[in-house]
């Protein structure tokens, strides 16, 4: 088999604080003491096992870029992060949409986001050839901090339900 043109990588943010003044709205929730913990980790989970993306689409929520900011400080140099307004609050649908419109040399691209669009976006990409041992926890959903990769051998703009291939499903903690 060959090598895939591309990857995805589906992560949900670290840990938010659940504890917020009630004059603090959901998308301004910031991580919670294990979040700033579990968040290196995933970073270090990435660097290991993906590489630095080409890459990052963001939630604009204060978590999922708080998240991808303490993660991405393991690379020599960070990766190129774009915050996503769509990405906060998204659909399955919507998701899909915003990685189909990526452009065609970034191979490696990372998502932070938010559930259930996480766990159930990589559910319905990942298709024929996806690891079982990978798709075991995904039916309960991205815990905070998990990670999925995708293998995807074509175009962004032509990946379709079942078009990837899932290879990694983790949750690193710090």
């Amino acid at each position: 088999m060959t090598s895939p043109n591309r990857r995805l990588v589906v992560v949900r943010h670290a840990k938010s604080d659940q504890h917020q003044p009630e004059d603090v709205v959901d998308h301004d929730r910031p991580l919670s003491d294990r979040g700033r913990r579990d968040a290196p980790a995933l970073g270090r989970w990435l660097a290991a096992e993906t590489g630095v993306p080409d890459l990052v689409l963001c939630s604009t929520a204060l978590r999922a870029t708080q998240t991808w900011l303490l993660a991405s400080a393991v690379f020599d140099e960070a990766p190129v992060m774009t915050e996503r307004a769509e990405l906060y609050a998204a659909s399955p649908g919507t998701e899909l949409a915003v990685v189909r419109a990526v452009a065609d040399d970034v191979r490696l691209l990372v998502v932070v986001g938010h559930e259930p669009v996480q766990s159930t976006l990589t559910l319905a990409l990942a298709g024929p050839g996806s690891s079982a041992s990978a798709l075991t926890g995904l039916p309960a959903g991205f815990s905070t901090g998990a990670v999925a990769v995708l293998e995807v051998d074509g175009p962004w703009d032509c990946l379709q339900p079942h078009g990837a291939r899932l290879t990694r499903f983790a949750v690193p903690r710090g």
